[in-house]
């Protein structure tokens, strides 16, 4: 904005400040939703997550500062058992799916954009299906073909006169088939912004590296994934996030479970949501809950705060 010669900004005028006006008001209705409905419940759980709101305390509860926190964060407090080893599986899973999904996705996009497929199109339909699913529904009819006595994958394997696997009762099975799902699931959207990303690169960039006498391997290699790196990395961020907070997909598959046997509030493959989500529902621990998902919200803002970073979403362009 250039400033005039005394100093000053110009003022709007008296219609432009009017239209301003009515625009906030169209968006009011908008707003005070968001309000209502997002950011007081917010600042609700944040005050809690500072109180020993629980059953015990329910008619009164008290600001206890950092307790809650302490408690969740002190190896040489019980309640640590949940915390810290949940947090580490959710690290894990997270960062796992993630990868996997970009690489599978990235394979299959590498096989989809040779030119000389011409079934390509609808190998593509058909592999995208996982993504076009409802998640609710995925999830339910993997817990189906999982369950131990009467999956079909299962099944299949006793045909085969493989021993049935206690996909859903082990952890280590459990762990695998949560991995496998959210895979199935997350791979179509790698595959598909590869895709878009291989097909983006410039065709002379091949020409003139072959020229160079360079083999598929170093065109590869120094051409194309620098090439897709640069457009797919920025959403290897946001995608991380995503799994960290994924609910659904775990307690959906497993309920969390397999059970512990050092701890009755979380299970093997519970990640922070579902054991915040179990603590406020089956255990009333309103507190302990409100720290939980302080701490995830905190993860997260983080990890959101580096892809703006790194992508200058808020950067202004002349």
């Amino acid at each position: 904005m250039q400033a005039v010669a005394n100093g000053g900004p110009k003022k709007l005028p008296k219609k432009r400040r009017k239209i301003q006006w009515i625009s906030y008001a169209y968006l009011s209705p908008a707003l005070i939703g968001i309000s209502i409905l997002s950011l007081l419940p917010i600042l609700y759980t944040i005050y809690i997550g500072f109180t020993n709101y629980d059953a015990m305390h329910f008619q009164h509860y008290s600001f206890v500062g950092l307790k809650n926190f302490k408690e969740l964060l002190n190896p040489d407090n019980p309640l640590s058992t949940l915390f810290l080893p949940t947090l580490l599986w959710t690290i894990e899973y997270a960062a796992g799916v993630t990868i996997l999904n970009y690489f599978v996705g990235l394979f299959l996009a590498l096989l989809l954009n040779n030119r000389n497929m011409k079934e390509a199109a609808v190998y593509r339909a058909l592999l995208i299906i996982p993504w076009a699913v409802p998640a609710l529904i995925s999830m339910l009819a993997w817990q189906g073909l999982l369950n131990d006595a009467y999956g079909q994958i299962n099944g299949l394997l006793h045909a085969f006169g493989i021993p049935r696997v206690p996909w859903l009762q082990n952890p280590f099975w459990a762990k695998v088939a949560i991995f496998g799902v959210n895979v199935w699931a997350g791979f179509p959207y790698m595959m598909t912004v590869s895709l878009g990303a291989l097909q983006a690169v410039p065709h002379e960039l091949y020409e003139a590296s072959a020229i160079d006498g360079a083999n598929w391997w170093r065109q590869f290699r120094f051409v194309t994934v620098p090439e897709i790196w640069k457009i797919t990395l920025p959403l290897i961020i946001p995608a991380f996030a995503f799994n960290f907070n994924n609910f659904n997909a775990v307690y959906l598959l497993t309920n969390g479970g397999p059970a512990r046997s050092n701890n009755q509030f979380v299970g093997h493959t519970d990640i922070l949501a579902s054991a915040a989500y179990k603590m406020t529902l089956n255990f009333s621990r309103y507190d302990l809950a409100s720290a939980i998902s302080i701490i995830l919200f905190v993860i997260v803002a983080i990890l959101s705060f580096l892809q703006m970073r790194y992508t200058k979403a808020f950067e202004e362009v002349d």
